[in-house]
């Protein structure tokens, strides 16, 4: 419905592919398009918009969008782009390198370094921190984290992410002021520099 709802949405959910449109109230498309990157959300990001200079296009592309369509469009056109998007966020190559600040996690040699030190952990462990980063600054719930570290469905009983996050962020945190694992209450955990 406009801009902060968006905004929400992208924090809270995880999306293939994103339609905005530039002319949203609270907060504008291109504005929240510019947080969203911030945070290093890289899901692709259609912009619909009645404004179609070029400056307007080349102002969306430069905040992170990775296709500006004109309205009014043909309805055609719309999911040939968005099939386009897709086809092309699931062909690209995983990086091999995710970095949070002076967080480093080397996705071939499966190691992680802060501030140049290497941290030892266990499989699970990576596997935990690998989702974080790959969500960094959004949080992430228990459920998720269950469903994509763990593969199986959520056990509300289970404490084991607490038990897995609290170990991570021992081994993350403990040694640097700047800690990067928070945990949200009532919500879930976010890496993040605060």
């Amino acid at each position: 419905m406009d801009g902060e709802a968006g905004r929400i949405a992208f924090s809270d959910s995880s999306f293939d592919v994103a339609v905005v449109d530039v002319m949203l109230p609270k907060l504008d498309g291109i504005r929240l398009i510019e947080q969203v990157r911030s945070r290093f959300v890289t899901t692709p990001i259609l912009i619909l918009s009645a404004r179609g200079t070029v400056e307007d296009r080349v102002k969306g592309l430069n905040a992170g969008a990775d296709d500006y369509l004109v309205k009014p469009f043909a309805f055609s056109e719309l999911l040939a782009r968005i099939e386009a998007l897709l086809r092309r966020s699931l062909n690209q190559p995983m990086a091999a390198r995710l970095q949070v600040e002076d967080l480093v996690l080397d996705r071939n040699r499966h190691k992680v370094f802060r501030g140049g030190k290497e941290i030892m952990l266990q499989p699970k462990e990576l596997a935990l921190l690998e989702y974080l980063m790959q969500n960094a600054g959004r949080v992430v719930s228990k459920t998720m984290i269950m469903e994509h570290v763990w593969d199986y469905d959520f056990d509300p009983e289970t404490n084991v992410v607490e038990c897995r996050v609290c170990r991570l962020r021992d081994k993350v945190d403990r040694d640097f002021e700047k800690k990067l694992i928070h945990t949200v209450r009532g919500l879930g955990y976010v890496l993040e520099e605060r």
